[in-house]
């Protein structure tokens, strides 16, 4: 299976997905153009580009659809912004602050740190926007950091 470090998408190409992902379905290319306030044909050719790289299903004047790949990816992205959040949230932040300054920087946070954050943090279940999903990758040892599942359940530290 392909992963990808969801470092490859511009920010607002993240907002596209997520988008279509929460409208579960055939959305149209005017609803998104719409929604984020940008010309029609901007989202055409923003869309084009998604669908050469494997995230989406472009039928024209019908809509878009996201493939396999691309919910997968979107599914991650959804994860590391509810990781990112819960973390600043536990740190002081209102749960709008807290999505705000996410939102300037997510975009550059690799799936491996999520990863090693949600193992640190125990696995959360819940973040301040909704249910946060686990995959193979968090519940695995991070062959970069070394790190272990129930490290931080224990407290202990764990060396490689």
């Amino acid at each position: 299976m392909e992963t990808t470090e969801g470092l490859e998408l511009s920010p607002r190409k993240v907002e596209y997905l997520k988008f279509i992902f929460e409208h579960a379905g055939t959305v149209k290319t005017n609803d998104i153009a719409a929604k984020f306030n940008v010309d029609p044909s901007t989202i055409t050719k923003t869309i084009t580009e998604m669908a050469e790289a494997g995230y989406l299903s472009h039928i024209p004047y019908r809509g878009v659809v996201l493939t396999e790949a691309g919910t997968r990816l979107v599914t991650f992205l959804i994860k590391r912004h509810r990781i990112l959040s819960l973390i600043f949230v536990r740190s002081g932040l209102s749960d709008e602050q807290a999505c705000q300054e996410v939102s300037r920087f997510e975009s550059f946070v690799t799936r491996s740190a999520i990863d090693t954050m949600c193992r640190a943090m125990g696995h959360p279940q819940q973040g301040i926007c909704g249910k946060i999903t686990h995959d193979e990758g968090c519940r695995h040892r991070d062959n970069t950091t070394g790190q272990r599942i129930g490290r931080a359940q224990s407290g202990t530290r764990e060396t490689s």
